[in-house]
């Protein structure tokens, strides 16, 4: 995985910027360019009563307004070297204006800050976030408010591929963040999380009296495709971890038990994310890890 063009997101109605504060994280050991976004819109500026002329006139000042509000916010930045490159533009739907710039740029990464609950601490995705994860072909990393160590990254397998998952994404999550993990310095694991059915779910007598059986044959059918899948890849056991329980429960806390820093998760390219990361599940494990998130999908065929 490259780390030459990074495309962050800010937002100026946030009193803190995590998504420019780890773009520059990364450039600092990457030499990575930053092309840094604002998007602006006012309702009151589209479609109002304004002669035409007027409100362009109004929409070009509040631009220039967030253009100096921005460059004021990226000066220490630049003061350190970094490359950086200024783009505010007017957009009624930030991810199709974000989807746009990506389209231009191609950038090796996307990055945007979560919303945050002070109270609870948790990571909460807007409508914004759920539709980069939907459509943008890019890497998606949503940057958590939390403190950042930037020491552990963790990714979330699926060796059986169910739910129609191409095989070739787990060999792709884990070759991206193995990658990171030696461009960034971070220890790198692999996580993979199995619920086999539960008794009560076992209507049939049959089913019900060889349970215990359908558990070991479980385990091992997991257990078989997991080994096969870190040992491809070199991966050391104690950086191999298989979980029993349902990902929305064992992810979150794993995250928290090994302090993960970053939760590397796969999505489909095919206008939907996978299983994992759609509907109340998704809301439930998403917003209840307390880290970073990088959503990886196939790179598209040319």
């Amino acid at each position: 995985m490259k780390l030459d063009k990074l495309l962050v997101v800010i937002d100026a109605s946030q009193p803190s910027h995590p998504a420019l504060e780890r773009a520059a994280w990364l450039a600092r050991r990457t030499q990575a360019h930053l092309h840094v976004l604002l998007v602006e819109y006012s309702a009151a500026l589209d479609g109002s009563t304004l002669e035409n002329s007027l409100q362009t006139q109004a929409r070009e000042a509040l631009l220039e307004q967030r253009s100096t509000w921005l460059q004021e916010l990226l000066t220490p930045l630049q003061s350190e070297g970094l490359a950086l490159q200024l783009d505010v533009r007017w957009g009624k739907r930030l991810h199709e204006s974000v989807l746009e710039v990506a389209d231009q740029l191609q950038p090796d990464l996307v990055l945007k800050s979560a919303a945050h609950n002070n109270l609870l601490r948790r990571l909460l995705l807007t409508d914004s976030c759920w539709q980069l994860m939907r459509h943008c072909p890019f890497p998606l990393w949503l940057v958590h408010h939390a403190e950042w160590r930037g020491g552990k990254l963790c990714t979330a397998v699926d060796p059986l591929h169910k739910d129609d998952k191409p095989a070739a994404l787990d060999h792709h999550l884990i070759s991206t963040s193995q990658a990171l993990s030696t461009a960034l310095g971070m220890h790198a694991d692999v996580v993979h999380c199995h619920a086999p059915l539960p008794r009560t779910l076992l209507n049939n007598t049959e089913l019900l009296a060889t349970y215990q059986q359908y558990l070991q044959d479980d385990a091992q059918q997991h257990h078989q495709a997991f080994d096969d899948l870190v040992g491809q890849h070199g991966i050391a056991p104690q950086s191999a971890h298989l979980l029993e329980g349902a990902p929305e429960n064992m992810l979150p806390r794993f995250v928290r038990k090994q302090e993960i820093d970053l939760l590397v998760m796969g999505a489909i390219a095919r206008g939907r994310l996978d299983t994992i990361l759609i509907g109340h599940t998704a809301e439930r494990l998403l917003e209840s890890v307390d880290c970073d998130l990088l959503v990886v999908k196939l790179p598209a065929e040319k």
